[in-house]
């Protein structure tokens, strides 16, 4: 089962033609992190309709591929190499929705 310690964003878009050993060296030489804690990166492609996730457990290595029926997933402009992400975060991410404009009170919130 995919249940990570962490979501970690790659900011900079990556060629996903790529398999899990391309991604893996790029969170080791890219972002001088160890896959291997617990993690799971989250990667996109340059148009933003496509992303992977990478996450390695104590059995092996996870590869997940998400792409979105119509939009593209919302992705920060920001300089850093990677930006921590909470699960709820995540979660709005691989639905394409705007995260980034989220409230926690507007996430936990529910709807009646």
């Amino acid at each position: 089962m995919l249940s990570p310690t962490g979501w970690w964003l790659v900011t900079a878009p990556v060629d996903l033609r790529g398999g899990m050993d391309r991604l893996w060296l790029h969170v080791r030489g890219h972002l001088q992190q160890d896959p291997v804690h617990g993690g799971a990166y989250v990667f996109r492609n340059r148009a933003g309709t496509r992303i992977k996730v990478l996450h390695v457990d104590p059995h092996g290595v996870w590869l997940a591929v998400r792409r979105l029926h119509e939009g593209r997933f919302h992705w920060p402009r920001s300089g850093d190499a990677a930006w921590s992400l909470d699960r709820s975060q995540f979660q709005w991410l691989i639905q394409g929705v705007d995260w980034q404009r989220l409230s926690r009170t507007q996430v936990l919130t529910p709807q009646l």
